[in-house]
């Protein structure tokens, strides 16, 4: 299945380009007050004029709750005067309607006059600050954090966010001690500790960050932001192995502090969006239940809506409901042709299933949708693979190496593509650039090894070479497969005495596994050995990894 991500979703230091108009605009307008008859604040001069923004692309739920809290703004507005709190209260409330919306332009001048008529409420600065930062306007977003952070100052998230877009800043010397108060007020915080080890990799100090990421992902490996800043510490340490382990495992994600205001900005809507956007932080929890019931909920507001049928038939699929996961996902494709990640999670299940002609027909539907689409053209190679069109997969697999050199599942299907094409010297040949450029892959590593101990043609094998490989990947851990590689290796270089009995032992081991599908196999390559000789089936049909 595709990873899961939410619409407002974005890396911490990959900050959108500035919305024109007022995001960096000039200071904010200030209300002095005067006492009115009943004794409260007035507004000595206008606030800023607050403009409806065209609501023809909402939907009907969320337009209604808009203009709700519009109707009193628009009062407001007309009658120019009106007692400071509740003045506050009504542009703030419009304010947060709009930010849930993702209408900034409007919500900026509400969140600003609600703040010049409530400059001791923390809501509204924070806010403030939140949709410059989304905006990348980070001089502006510092300001308003400031603010926020003199009316609150051990308030977490605050302290995180502020900290944050020092960074983005390239000011770590202002970051360092905001992460570090954060950290001190609330030990448990991986957003803090996240936004320490930035600190030390920004200065280049690349042990502590490492330290740093690496605790972050014992305590939560599901911390899937940690990966790259943890590869990018390795890379400077010398140690391009690790690096590569963490880098390939990049992911569009951040390490948010816990957020009691945002989270009852993302609680406002009743709307379709807004339920995705709960579903969504559902599956992030690994709750399968509530990311279901919250995308049905949705569903309900606006049955067409294919995306999130998708994601309900995501969350269905991972709760382990495979039938109705289908029927939802099925019904996203049929009303949204176009929208590939709906083929995709379709071939993900025809692939389990072994149905591998029916997965390659839906792979290639989502790259007629997104010809850039590197997850379905490899899974599009691996099914044309094993539907016997080794052609066609090589060609998949060689088109995506074409597009990112770095995609070792690209190098490594080439590879067996070739071993089902019994092209022996060039599948050897792939998979020695691929263990080059990944030294520390041990899937690939372990093929080569199998190739070098049995390929049928002679020129391709190397005994002793397979037998050192094996050894090497021995030391790391034991199975079952390495075993048989292990065996064939030893076959190679005429330890037939030790290549039976290392058989042997793989014989009762699958038995007590209950393995029972290996066993031909298996005993096959021990009669072989007792007869001395060596195995020249690196892999039977049907069982090329």
């Amino acid at each position: 299945m595709p990873a899961v991500r939410g619409r407002r979703l974005a890396a911490l230091l990959l900050l959108a380009p500035a919305l024109p108009g007022w995001a960096c605009g000039g200071a904010d307008s200030s209300a002095s007050g005067m006492r009115g008859r009943d004794g409260s604040t007035a507004v000595e001069r206008p606030l800023e004029p607050v403009v409806l923004p065209d609501l023809a692309q909402i939907s009907d739920s969320v337009r209604e709750q808009i203009e709700s809290r519009w109707r009193p703004v628009d009062s407001l507005q007309a009658a120019g005067r009106a007692p400071a709190a509740s003045a506050a209260e009504t542009y703030g409330a419009l304010g947060m309607v709009l930010m849930a919306a993702e209408l900034p332009g409007a919500a900026v001048p509400a969140f600003r006059n609600a703040q010049a008529l409530a400059p001791a409420e923390v809501r509204w600065p924070y806010y403030l600050a939140h949709l410059h930062r989304d905006a990348g306007a980070l001089d502006e977003a510092a300001d308003r954090f400031e603010a926020a952070l003199r009316l609150q100052p051990d308030d977490m998230a605050v302290l995180v966010w502020l900290g944050d877009v020092r960074l983005a800043q390239g000011d770590a010397e202002a970051a360092e001690p905001l992460f570090a108060r954060a950290l001190q007020l609330y030990p448990d915080s991986l957003s803090a500790r996240f936004g320490l080890a930035r600190v030390a990799l920004m200065r280049e100090e690349f042990e502590p960050a490492a330290r740093g990421l690496e605790e972050i992902l014992e305590l939560e490996p599901a911390a899937t932001a940690a990966h790259y800043p943890l590869g990018q510490a390795y890379l400077r340490l010398g140690e391009p192995e690790r690096a590569q382990e963490h880098l390939r495992q990049r992911e569009a994600a951040d390490i948010r502090p816990a957020d009691p205001l945002m989270a009852a900005l993302d609680r406002l809507l009743e709307s379709a969006q807004a339920y995705e956007t709960r579903g969504i932080e559902a599956l992030n929890r690994e709750d399968w239940d509530g990311a279901v019931a919250a995308f049905r909920r949705g569903l309900e507001m606006d049955p067409d809506d294919a995306e999130l049928r998708h994601r309900l038939g995501t969350a269905l699929y991972l709760r382990g409901d495979r039938g109705t996961a289908r029927t939802e996902l099925e019904q996203a494709a049929a009303d949204a042709p176009e929208l590939p990640q709906a083929h995709y999670s379709l071939g993900v299940l025809l692939q389990e299933e072994g149905r591998h002609r029916e997965a390659a027909e839906r792979f290639a539907a989502a790259l007629r949708a997104r010809s850039s689409y590197t997850e379905a053209r490899l899974r599009l190679a691996d099914s044309l693979r094993r539907s016997n069109d080794p052609e066609g997969a090589l060609a998949q697999y060689r088109q995506a190496s074409l597009v990112n050199p770095n995609l070792v599942e690209a190098a490594f299907g080439e590879a067996m593509a070739l071993v089902v094409l019994r092209r022996w010297a060039a599948a050897r040949a792939r998979l020695e650039q691929a263990l080059e450029a990944y030294p520390d892959d041990a899937g690939v590593a372990h093929a080569l090894a199998r190739l070098l101990a049995s390929a049928p043609d002679g020129r391709v094998r190397d005994g002793a070479r397979a037998l050192a490989m094996a050894d090497r990947l021995a030391s790391r851990g034991r199975n079952l497969d390495l075993g048989e590689t292990m065996a064939m290796a030893l076959a190679e270089v005429g330890a037939f005495d030790r290549a039976a009995a290392l058989q042997r032992d793989l014989i009762a081991g699958a038995a007590r596994a209950g393995l029972a599908g290996v066993s031909g196999r298996l005993q096959e390559n021990l009669r072989r050995y007792e007869r001395g000789e060596a195995c020249r089936t690196p892999w039977p049909d049907g069982a090329v990894p």
